[in-house]
């Protein structure tokens, strides 16, 4: 009996030993370990950049502008000759833009171009052309320019499924003067607002570096689709670092098709100015989100329809909604002339109106 359990005890010994080598040297022979592995993380993004590079092009602009002579006033000579004589001087500006359709279409930010007297587009082989303004929308600081040319590279703005925080993006644009030139970050955050950059902000936060010159650039994911249009940086002279911004693909793109089609945004008008609030209703304690009015525009729908400031908005045809701004935005995406049916509660008095939305006023660009 002992012999036979020696036997035993060095046959589990020799196999123990035989599978630990056979791991160590083979250890994807071994399911489990298949199983924990991860995708290896891509070394390269060339593909990426290749695939939306084309598409991007370098903007340079260029403004007159009056300014003194800036003397020294310490030399009475000059200063007799000359006294303040202003002079005009041309004032050079960078951005970036990203190719729309075949034949010239470029989408770009508004204050790249908005006050300029010329606008050159420099095109990624080489070619430059003079651009005109088709058309902008300050409330979301959009820009589109035409220029003469065929058969470029149209970067697809619908494609794209909208980031998620802590997804991979790349940013390219003119940074500095650089064409084309990449930095690498990740998303943020998503649906940013509340950052007075624009009237209408739903912006996408990462921390690629968007430089003075990237601005109406791409943003792309890893498979190289435009996931943003590159708007804004917080200044580091702040403290901030790695916080940029960027305009979701699919609303610049909406806005886009309005300024092609129509020269401007069809956008609804309310007409009030909201405020986030939280409702608490009897018997159950249930707390609900509104928008509670804090100014009226006089002679605008919301004005037109009764209501008053400090009415509180709790649903728009009947849909709830979470914040003041997300009503807002979702009012911003209808046409003038559409009804809106809105629950109102004023002196703890639920009701239900109705609001015709009007085109909104221009804003100033």
């Amino acid at each position: 009996m002992r012999k036979l359990t020696l036997f035993t005890l060095q046959f589990i010994v020799i196999g123990l030993a035989a599978a630990f080598v056979t791991v160590w040297f083979r250890p994807e022979w071994l399911p489990a370990f298949q199983h924990t592995t991860t995708a290896p993380t891509p070394n390269s993004f060339a593909d990426a950049v290749n695939r939306s590079a084309r598409s991007v092009v370098s903007i340079h602009t260029r403004t007159l502008v009056t300014e003194p002579l800036g003397l020294n006033p310490s030399d009475p000579l000059l200063n007799a000759l000359y006294g303040d004589r202003p002079i005009t001087r041309p004032r050079r500006g960078l951005g970036s833009g990203v190719i729309l359709s075949e034949d010239g279409l470029i989408l770009t930010t508004l204050h790249v171009i908005s006050g300029v007297d010329d606008v050159v587009v420099a095109l990624w082989d080489g070619r430059t052309a003079e651009a005109r303004l088709v058309g902008a929308d300050p409330a979301t600081d959009l820009a589109v320019l035409k220029i003469e040319a065929g058969s470029l590279p149209a970067a697809d703005l619908t494609s794209a499924a909208r980031p998620r925080a802590g997804d991979v993006v790349l940013a390219i644009g003119n940074a500095f003067g650089l064409s084309h030139t990449v930095t690498m970050g990740i998303v943020s955050a998503t649906g940013r607002g509340q950052l007075n950059l624009t009237a209408l902000e739903d912006f996408i936060q990462t921390d690629a570096a968007i430089n003075a010159g990237n601005s109406g650039g791409a943003l792309i994911n890893p498979a190289g689709e435009v996931v943003g249009i590159n708007s804004a940086s917080l200044s580091q002279g702040i403290g901030a670092q790695g916080i940029s911004f960027a305009i979701p693909a699919a609303l610049a793109y909406q806005i886009a098709e309005q300024i092609i089609e129509y020269g401007q945004v069809r956008r609804a008008w309310l007409g009030a100015e909201l405020a986030d609030v939280r409702i608490t209703f009897q018997p159950d304690q249930r707390a609900r989100p509104g928008a509670r009015i804090t100014r009226i525009h006089r002679g605008g729908p919301a004005w037109s329809s009764g209501l008053q400031p400090g009415d509180i908005l709790l649903s728009a045809d009947n849909d709830r909604f979470d914040t003041a701004r997300e009503l807002m935005l979702r009012i911003a995406r209808l046409r003038p002339g559409h009804e809106l049916e809105v629950e109102v509660m004023r002196a703890g008095q639920v009701f239900t109106t109705s609001i015709v939305l009007i085109q909104q006023p221009p804003l100033p660009t």
